[in-house]
């Protein structure tokens, strides 16, 4: 699947976002706010449904757990057979929404086109999110800032279909980031068993054993029609992800968020504030585009710098009033950058963020407000032309696209 703006074509840029061991991660950082000196993820441990109950069923197992021989889906009776020390804990189903939440928002401020796949799994598609910056930074920025702020780790799957990004987070285990485009196709998956492929079940790979596949490889090669035949529109499906072949969209919707922004890491140090200032716009474009898509205004601005030592500069001040408007919030941006930026330094990163989020129609009328009917008309004229023809079709930046832009001389 490719996006086309005004004759260039773009190949989709797909993340799937998995929370390692999810249930059991969540529930040992509950542990520990409350109080806990151990952190069940090191020990031999395990989630049920009703520890109470020795028919109850294994949800969740830590990594010494797994290596007694317990699996999820036993039962705590055939599960402690194997691990006599076998400590268990009750789901906290309350606590996973809180988690998955806080996941979410962290997320959206990269995109706004995020799919809940489940409660510890999303899709991100970040096609026109990167900024000039790469799939592969975005995804090892993403991984870091779920593990320091949210105290847990993620495996993250790279690639321009969702199928295939699914199927890249399933690689090896924990906190790892895995590639897997179509050229990479016939060395990763094709020598992986059939029961393997993503929406292949146990029923369904007995019967392909029986014509004699039994990899995704003698999958991919066998005769399409053949598949149909036999599994009619599963088949068809199967033979399709057996050749990396996926058409299906990031379906998302629209949900409030705490925050929203974006940042870039550059090709080449800057140290010119207009160079930084022309990001910036950039930047808050984007930001704002995805406030209005939202409904939202923001009442704080902030900028953060990153500098060649990997020191970070954060600053940030409170809007005159709330606003989605463009010009507004790059004037606000500019003024504080002009108050963190006094000492010239090499700059790597470029950052920008919008807080203290309200809906539009809660907001209050301020007399200081400067929006004007012909500032709202324009932002969203331009808002309805990213829709139509792609984000990167039309900027304010102009000719400051991202992309050429990062050709700094």
């Amino acid at each position: 699947m490719f996006y086309t703006f005004f004759g260039d074509i773009m190949e989709r840029q797909i993340l799937h976002i998995d929370v390692n061991n999810a249930f059991l991660s969540w529930t040992a950082l509950e542990l520990l706010k409350e109080g806990a000196t151990e952190d069940i993820r090191k020990i031999p441990s395990a989630i049920c449904g009703d520890e109470q109950k020795r028919t109850g069923i294994i949800l969740a197992k830590s990594m010494l757990a797994k290596s007694f021989g317990v699996v999820t889906g036993e039962t705590i009776y055939q599960a402690q057979r194997k691990c006599p020390n076998l400590k268990l804990y009750s789901s906290r189903y309350d606590a996973y929404k809180r988690y998955s939440d806080a996941l979410y928002n962290l997320l959206s401020e990269y995109t706004y086109m995020i799919e809940r796949f489940s409660v510890d799994e999303c899709f991100l598609d970040m096609t026109t999110f990167l900024m000039g910056d790469t799939l592969l930074a975005k995804a090892n920025e993403i991984s870091k800032r779920v593990k320091n702020e949210l105290g847990f780790t993620v495996n993250i799957g790279l690639s321009n279909n969702k199928m295939l990004a699914k199927m890249a987070s399933d690689f090896a285990k924990p906190d790892r980031i895995h590639t897997l485009y179509p050229h990479e196709i016939e060395e990763k998956i094709w020598p992986m068993d059939v029961s393997e492929l993503f929406m292949v079940g146990r029923k369904s790979a007995e019967k392909l054993y029986k014509f004699g596949i039994h990899t995704i490889g003698d999958l991919a090669n066998f005769d399409k029609k053949f598949i149909e035949r036999k599994f009619g529109k599963q088949g068809t499906m199967m033979w399709e992800y057996a050749n990396g072949i996926d058409e299906s969209e990031v379906v998302y919707k629209y949900e409030k968020s705490k925050s929203i922004g974006n940042s870039i890491t550059l090709p080449m140090d800057v140290d010119n504030k207009e160079k930084i200032e022309s990001i910036l716009l950039a930047l808050v474009e984007q930001v704002t585009f995805r406030l209005r898509k939202e409904d939202r205004l923001a009442t704080v601005a902030a900028v953060q710098l990153r500098s060649n030592a990997f020191k970070d500069y954060l600053h940030q001040s409170k809007l005159e009033f709330a606003t989605s408007n463009t010009d507004t919030i790059y004037k606000a941006a500019k003024r504080i950058l002009s108050e963190m930026y006094t000492t010239q330094y090499p700059v790597r990163l470029v950052g920008f963020r919008v807080d203290g989020l309200v809906d539009t129609e809660d907001s209050q009328t301020s007399l200081f407000n400067t929006n004007t009917p012909k500032n709202d008309a324009l932002d969203k004229t331009v808002d309805k032309l990213k829709e139509k023809f792609g984000y990167g079709a039309i900027t304010k930046a102009g000719d400051m696209n991202v992309n050429k832009y990062m050709k700094f001389k």
